[in-house]
């Protein structure tokens, strides 16, 4: 896998700085877990980096038209799986099964509810957010009120987790990602 390609690809079908930015969050959150579990950091970020190639451009057909785009461009079934079994109950059938899909499940909207909370904050930045203050934009519910709170508890559950530790988890992994993924969009 070649993540120079990926990420090309993901810029073919996706333009706004938004998708850009929550693809590459999600990739450098799955490195981090992939690390904690002791797996291919590479893979697993390019299934992050890749979850949502469909999503800019269609909508409508979102976790569809992503099997189509990577099957053109050489993907694996077992990859092009976990990349849409994210959208589980909402855009898709495919249930995560693998610890990576799990993880790729609760992370994605999660990373969304940490990014919108850390533009909340004086700082604009992830690295001076507490837990405390995580917890209570998660429990508001109109705060970010598009991020699936259901989806990062199922995905918790479903990776046998108190909800605080995937939290935190993820608020780390994005911590010490943060530099990483802006230098990332810079580019």
């Amino acid at each position: 896998m070649n993540r120079d390609e990926a990420l090309k690809l993901l810029k073919e079908y996706n333009k706004e700085q938004f998708h850009i930015q929550h693809a590459i969050t999600v990739e450098k959150v799955m490195e981090y877990f992939a690390e904690i579990e002791n797996e291919d950091p590479k893979y697993w970020g390019i299934v992050g980096l890749l979850h949502d190639i469909d999503f800019e451009m269609y909508p409508d057909e979102h976790c569809v038209k992503a099997v189509d785009i990577l099957k053109e461009n050489n993907y694996s079934q077992e990859f092009i799986t976990s990349v849409i079994s994210h959208g589980y109950g909402i855009c898709s059938d495919v249930k995560p099964e693998q610890k990576m899909e799990k993880i790729l499940y609760a992370v994605d909207e999660l990373t969304g509810l940490i990014f919108a909370a850390s533009l909340m904050r004086p700082s604009k930045s992830t690295k001076d957010m507490k837990l405390k203050s995580l917890k209570k934009k998660f429990k508001d519910k109109s705060f970010a009120a598009g991020c699936s709170r259901d989806a990062i508890r199922n995905g918790a559950e479903m990776l046998n987790m108190e909800l605080d530790e995937l939290l935190q988890t993820t608020l780390t992994a994005m911590q010490e990602k943060e530099d990483e993924i802006f230098a990332e969009i810079e580019k």
